[in-house]
Protein backbone atom coordinates (compact mmCIF):
# COMPACT_ATOMS: atom_id res chain seq x y z
CA UNK A 1 0.00 0.00 0.00
CA UNK A 2 2.78 2.44 0.85
CA UNK A 3 4.42 1.66 -2.50
CA UNK A 4 1.40 2.82 -4.44
CA UNK A 5 1.18 5.97 -2.33
CA UNK A 6 4.78 6.78 -3.26
CA UNK A 7 4.06 5.86 -6.87
CA UNK A 8 1.03 8.15 -7.06
CA UNK A 9 2.92 10.96 -5.32
CA UNK A 10 5.69 10.76 -7.95
CA UNK A 11 3.12 10.76 -10.74
CA UNK A 12 1.25 13.75 -9.32
CA UNK A 13 4.48 15.73 -8.88
CA UNK A 14 5.45 14.84 -12.45
CA UNK A 15 2.12 16.01 -13.84
CA UNK A 16 2.32 19.25 -11.84
CA UNK A 17 5.80 20.06 -13.16
CA UNK A 18 4.73 19.28 -16.71
CA UNK A 19 1.59 21.41 -16.37
CA UNK A 20 3.57 24.32 -14.96
CA UNK A 21 6.05 23.98 -17.80
CA UNK A 22 3.28 24.14 -20.39
CA UNK A 23 1.79 27.19 -18.71
CA UNK A 24 5.24 28.81 -18.66
CA UNK A 25 5.74 28.14 -22.36
CA UNK A 26 2.50 29.95 -23.14
CA UNK A 27 2.82 32.81 -20.68
CA UNK A 28 6.50 33.79 -20.61
CA UNK A 29 7.51 36.65 -22.90
CA UNK A 30 10.88 35.70 -24.42
CA UNK A 31 13.05 32.79 -25.45
CA UNK A 32 15.11 32.76 -22.26
CA UNK A 33 12.23 32.50 -19.83
CA UNK A 34 10.41 30.04 -22.07
CA UNK A 35 13.55 27.95 -22.21
CA UNK A 36 13.65 28.00 -18.42
CA UNK A 37 10.07 26.74 -18.25
CA UNK A 38 10.70 24.06 -20.86
CA UNK A 39 13.78 22.69 -19.15
CA UNK A 40 12.08 22.59 -15.76
CA UNK A 41 9.18 20.78 -17.34
CA UNK A 42 11.25 18.16 -19.10
CA UNK A 43 13.83 17.73 -16.38
CA UNK A 44 11.76 17.56 -13.20
CA UNK A 45 8.64 16.14 -14.80
CA UNK A 46 10.65 13.34 -16.36
CA UNK A 47 12.73 12.73 -13.23
CA UNK A 48 9.65 12.09 -11.13
CA UNK A 49 8.04 10.03 -13.89
CA UNK A 50 11.10 7.80 -14.07
CA UNK A 51 11.11 7.51 -10.27
CA UNK A 52 7.52 6.25 -10.52
CA UNK A 53 8.53 3.67 -13.14
CA UNK A 54 11.47 2.52 -11.02
CA UNK A 55 9.28 2.18 -7.91
CA UNK A 56 6.65 0.25 -9.87
CA UNK A 57 9.13 -2.09 -11.51
CA UNK A 58 10.90 -2.67 -8.19
CA UNK A 59 7.60 -3.51 -6.55
CA UNK A 60 6.62 -5.88 -9.34
CA UNK A 61 10.04 -7.53 -9.36
CA UNK A 62 9.87 -8.05 -5.60
CA UNK A 63 6.48 -9.77 -5.78
CA UNK A 64 7.27 -11.71 -9.02
CA UNK A 65 10.85 -12.86 -8.49
CA UNK A 66 11.09 -15.07 -11.57
CA UNK A 67 10.22 -12.33 -14.04
CA UNK A 68 13.36 -10.43 -14.92
CA UNK A 69 11.71 -8.04 -17.36
CA UNK A 70 10.74 -5.81 -14.41
CA UNK A 71 14.39 -5.47 -13.46
CA UNK A 72 15.21 -4.81 -17.10
CA UNK A 73 12.58 -2.07 -17.19
CA UNK A 74 14.07 -0.40 -14.10
CA UNK A 75 17.60 -0.51 -15.52
CA UNK A 76 16.49 0.94 -18.86
CA UNK A 77 14.65 3.69 -17.01
CA UNK A 78 17.78 4.59 -15.05
CA UNK A 79 19.70 4.75 -18.34
CA UNK A 80 17.08 7.05 -19.85
CA UNK A 81 17.19 9.23 -16.73
CA UNK A 82 20.95 9.61 -16.99
CA UNK A 83 20.66 10.52 -20.68
CA UNK A 84 18.03 13.16 -19.93
CA UNK A 85 20.05 14.64 -17.07
CA UNK A 86 23.08 14.99 -19.34
CA UNK A 87 21.45 16.19 -22.56
CA UNK A 88 18.73 18.53 -21.29
CA UNK A 89 20.94 21.17 -19.62
CA UNK A 90 23.44 20.95 -22.46
CA UNK A 91 20.74 21.52 -25.07
CA UNK A 92 19.20 24.38 -23.12
CA UNK A 93 22.59 26.05 -22.78
CA UNK A 94 23.22 25.69 -26.52
CA UNK A 95 19.84 27.19 -27.40
CA UNK A 96 20.30 30.12 -24.99
CA UNK A 97 23.82 30.80 -26.25
CA UNK A 98 22.66 30.69 -29.87
CA UNK A 99 19.82 33.11 -29.08
CA UNK A 100 22.29 35.45 -27.39
CA UNK A 101 24.76 35.30 -30.29
CA UNK A 102 21.99 36.04 -32.79
CA UNK A 103 21.15 39.13 -30.77
CA UNK A 104 17.84 38.21 -29.19
CA UNK A 105 17.41 40.42 -26.14
CA UNK A 106 15.40 39.52 -23.05
CA UNK A 107 11.98 41.16 -22.88
CA UNK A 108 12.82 42.81 -19.58
CA UNK A 109 16.45 43.74 -20.14
CA UNK A 110 19.08 43.46 -17.49
CA UNK A 111 22.73 44.38 -17.62
CA UNK A 112 24.40 41.97 -20.02
CA UNK A 113 27.83 41.19 -18.57
CA UNK A 114 28.62 38.70 -21.34
CA UNK A 115 28.11 41.33 -24.04
CA UNK A 116 30.44 43.75 -22.24
CA UNK A 117 33.19 41.12 -22.09
CA UNK A 118 32.83 40.24 -25.78
CA UNK A 119 32.92 43.92 -26.82
CA UNK A 120 36.31 44.54 -25.16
Amino acid sequence: MITFTILYAFLIISVLFNALGVIGLHRFPDVYTRLHAATKCTTFGTIFMTFAVIVYSGYMYYWNPGQDHYLNMALHTVGALVAILVTNPTGAHAIARAAHKVGIKPKFAVIDELEKKEAK
